[in-house]
């Protein structure tokens, strides 16, 4: 198994919206190999996560994106669902801390359509990435070759399309972060 002992992984989420499996199962991934995960919004207090269209659990928040500190985590991992990363390409301090993190050389994990917030940072020139296919076109006007697979590992980013690419998803997001 792979060791995360040590290791504090940042979860990107807007204030709603989030696919709840593509958040919960990352998490206890990253639990799993002896990580610490932390939920950083938008918004202080709880998120509302969601099963699909129907509303699923609520979380806690652990900081605001716009008081965390790109350099206290050893990876971020970036759930989707179709209304969270469509809020955190607006969010000015969010699209920050993704830049941030990329250029700062940590590792990142997307889902579904997370890979939005990629985009609006601007990260994925010249990268290999698959997503939720409706984001495709989106992934290749920003200059990144997109392909249709399970799990894509290219350098620091790992990306997955759907909620059963989680198993693969999760074991190439803890095997990147343990370094």
């Amino acid at each position: 198994m792979t060791d995360l002992t040590g290791k504090t992984i940042a979860f990107l989420v807007a204030h709603e919206g989030i696919e709840q499996v593509e958040l919960t199962e990352p998490w206890e991934a990253v639990e799993n190999a002896g990580g610490t995960p932390r939920l950083i919004s938008t918004q202080s207090g709880t998120v509302q996560a969601f099963h699909h269209l129907d509303r699923g659990d609520t979380f806690d928040v652990d900081a605001t994106v716009a008081d965390a500190d790109p350099d206290s985590y050893d990876g971020l991992v970036l759930p989707g669902g179709v209304a969270n990363p469509d809020a955190l390409r607006l969010d000015e301090d969010a699209v920050g801390f993704v830049r941030s993190f990329v250029e700062g050389g940590h590792p990142v994990a997307a889902i579904c359509h997370a890979p939005w917030t990629l985009v609006e940072a601007d990260v994925v020139r010249g990268k290999r990435l698959t997503s939720w296919p409706s984001l495709q076109t989106d992934l290749r006007n920003a200059g990144a070759e997109w392909v249709d697979e399970e799990v894509v590992v290219d350098g620091q980013l790992v990306t997955s399309r759907k909620p059963d690419d989680l198993p693969a998803f999760n074991q190439a997001l803890v095997e990147l972060f343990a370094g």
